[in-house]
């Protein structure tokens, strides 16, 4: 015989025995015993179940004096993140004037700097010009010179 079908005939003959025992040597007789397991039953269920309700009671009380505090401080909290936005567009609208007139001026002195660069430009141009006019160059060739 397998170890499995000992141990399930084994189990099933032991339940039996347990029972048979229980019935020759119980005091008192089935219906009297099976009401007394059924009020433990009920009292230890009724136990459990007024446990419960204390205890849902006490977290509720407890959550209720928790909840006004919790609530200003939300409230707080919400304060402080609405005057953060609007400080945060404030800073974001002074920056974006500043990037506007700032890339205006640099605009500006671009312009002038090109202005300044082509005036000179022009003006040594115009120097290289009257240089180059008064500059006379002669060609001598020495070959027809004569040899002394």
């Amino acid at each position: 015989m397998s170890k499995t079908a000992s141990f399930v005939l084994g189990s099933i003959v032991g339940a039996a025995a347990g029972v048979v025992a229980g019935m020759m040597l119980a005091p008192r007789p089935g219906a009297e015993s099976r009401a007394m397991a059924a009020d433990a039953m009920n009292d230890a269920w009724d136990s459990a179940v007024d446990t419960y309700e204390r205890g849902a009671r006490s977290v509720s009380d407890r959550l209720g004096d928790v909840r006004p505090g919790v609530d200003a401080k939300t409230d707080e909290l919400r304060a402080k993140v609405d005057l953060a936005r609007e400080r945060m567009d404030q800073l974001r609208d002074s920056l974006s004037e500043a990037v506007s007139n700032t890339s205006a001026q640099v605009s500006d002195a671009v312009n002038t700097v090109t202005d300044r660069v082509s005036n000179m430009a022009g003006d040594a141009a115009a120097a290289n010009e009257s240089a180059a006019q008064s500059v006379h160059v002669e060609v001598v060739d020495n070959a027809e010179k004569p040899e002394e």
